[in-house]
């Protein structure tokens, strides 16, 4: 599934996991894929960002807040929602013969638009 990823993708999705174990999460969720997305974005998400005038910083704290926190117990592993499968699918698709960068994945998450990252980056794009 993550075989077309490129190194950065990679990187994102590390970044994803890892925020899944901080909030106790068993799952990576969009959400996990956004917040890794802002936290440590690529020059071309840097961009898209700037040019949709998208406040990285209040859509960092509302998705960390969005998480919450899961369980307090340890998990046998962590699983990929159906929702990710389906954006990183729409990814795969914008990348057409190329590599997945973490700028397909932020425009697969607006373009599959039903979840709560995206609904964040909708409303983030409203804010003057």
């Amino acid at each position: 599934m993550f075989a077309k990823f490129s190194p950065a993708s990679g990187r994102v999705l590390r970044a994803a996991e890892q925020e899944c174990r901080n909030h106790n999460h068993y799952y990576i969720g969009v959400e996990h894929l956004l917040v890794a997305l802002v936290q440590e974005p690529d020059g071309a998400t840097s961009a898209r960002l700037r040019q949709e005038r998208i406040d990285v910083a209040e859509v960092h704290a509302e998705m960390r807040r969005a998480l919450g926190t899961g369980e307090d117990r340890s998990w046998e592993g962590i699983l990929i929602t159906p929702r990710v499968r389906t954006i990183v699918n729409i990814a795969e698709g914008k990348a057409e013969d190329r590599l997945i960068e973490p700028v397909d994945l932020l425009e697969a998450i607006e373009t599959e638009g039903g979840s709560r990252a995206a609904d964040v980056l909708r409303r983030a794009k409203c804010t003057p």
